[in-house]
């Protein structure tokens, strides 16, 4: 996404464009919340009143969040686990990684920033889970052009990739104020962690380069915190991050354009389809596992060989945040991979040592419950069998697409 510089910017000195602008902006990867910073740009541009949002590479994908959890969340002892609900966000230690990620789904943007009644709306529609409206412009850093957006951490952390969620260093420097872009632009632009660079916006300021960081919005180039960003006079509400998992995007996308009017831009982030060719690990630990990614890996190498451990990642995510919500769900579903107590009935399966009757609650349970039964169904095939086998799981389109997505994340960051 490229933002309006005429408002904003007083003078700018660069002529042409970094490594990391729109230019240059990443596809990203798998689902909403794109990761690979050295995709192209697709041949799509919508331009309003010289803001211009780039569309994804066609066949590319931007990747969908996944939880950082993942692969640091411990698990129960041998006793297994209880039957109890996950804290919330907010009760995570100040400066630790979110809960749970946001995916954008969509992101729509006006020139002249979205009204509080056009959020309002936005909010309302049917199927929308989560907005973030987010402060923006073009700016110029060491005389280049940079697309840059401001929030506050605590609401922009979540919306971001894995890797970028779950840096420490990175949002710690982010509240220091300092500025953060992806690597094309810090390579580009030869920043270097520490150092000092001016900045032309609608004031003169100077920066401090604090980290690269996968962004995940194709091209934005930098984020700085909500203070800085009122700093440098961004453009309030200049676009607002839109997540929807289970909204037929087309309409959606129509939905937010009739609020935006003609003068804003809307622009799916979700792909328009997802692969089902993921890797399946060859180096897997054995023994008990002692953590969540352990257990998905060693769940699918010995319950269901051929299944990618990145699909049990991504059903535990999904399902219950890796064991941070277990239910039960208003449906009835229970556990950290959210069985329902009939289907538990046929399923339920003692993994890794344990003995006695199947735990539901159990992760040491539940995870290779969940790879047999989605091995019964074909998932070790790959390509349609997988894609049949997680619908089977949850008779839903709009899931597939999102665990698929959320494999491939896990692919890129973990594997």
């Amino acid at each position: 996404m490229s933002i309006a510089v005429a408002t904003v910017i007083a003078a700018n000195s660069g002529a042409g464009t970094p490594s990391g602008s729109a230019a240059s902006a990443t596809a990203g990867a798998a689902g909403a919340s794109g990761t690979s910073q050295s995709g192209g740009t697709g041949g799509t541009s919508v331009d309003a009143a010289g803001m211009t949002v780039n569309l994804p590479a066609a066949g590319a994908h931007v990747v969908r969040g996944s939880s950082p959890w993942a692969q640091a969340s411990s698990l129960p002892g041998p006793g297994g686990a209880s039957p109890t609900s996950s804290p919330s966000a907010s009760t995570a230690q100040p400066g630790s990684p979110p809960r749970q990620l946001i995916v954008p789904d969509v992101i729509a943007a006006a020139p002249s920033g979205l009204t509080a009644a056009q959020i309002a709306s936005i909010r309302r529609l049917a199927q929308v889970r989560a907005v973030l409206p987010i402060d923006g412009a073009r700016i110029a850093v060491s005389g280049q052009p940079v697309n840059v957006l401001a929030a506050p951490a605590a609401q922009l952390r979540p919306w971001t990739p894995p890797a970028t969620a779950a840096s420490t260093a990175v949002w710690a420097g982010f509240a220091r104020g300092d500025l953060i872009t992806t690597q094309a632009v810090a390579s580009g632009l030869h920043l270097q962690p520490g150092g000092s660079y001016p900045v032309t916006a609608a004031t003169q300021a100077r920066l401090t380069f604090g980290a690269q960081a996968l962004l995940g919005v194709p091209g934005v180039d930098a984020i700085v915190d909500e203070a800085e960003g009122k700093a440098l006079g961004l453009i309030k509400n200049v676009a607002v991050l839109i997540n929807a998992p289970a909204a037929q995007m087309d309409t959606l996308v129509s939905q937010v354009k009739a609020v935006v009017g003609d003068s804003g831009q809307v622009v799916r982030l979700v792909p328009v389809s997802v692969t089902t060719n993921l890797p399946v690990a060859t180096n897997v630990p054995t023994g008990r596992p002692a953590n969540y990614m352990m257990l998905y890996q060693e769940s699918a190498a010995q319950y269901c060989p051929g299944l990618s451990w990145t699909v049990l990642a991504a059903i535990g995510e999904i399902e219950s945040n890796n064991g941070q919500n277990m239910g039960p769900s208003s449906a009835g579903a229970e556990g950290p991979m959210q069985f329902l107590p009939s289907t538990w009935a046929v399923w339920g399966t003692d993994g890794f040592g344990d003995t006695g009757a199947p735990n539901i609650w159990n992760p040491f349970d539940a995870v290779p419950s969940a790879a047999r039964m989605l091995c019964a169904d074909g998932a070790g095939k790959g390509g349609q069998s997988l894609y049949n086998a997680i619908f089977d799981y949850n008779h839903a389109g709009w899931y597939v697409n999102e665990v698929l997505t959320l494999a491939a994340e896990y692919a890129r960051e973990f594997g």
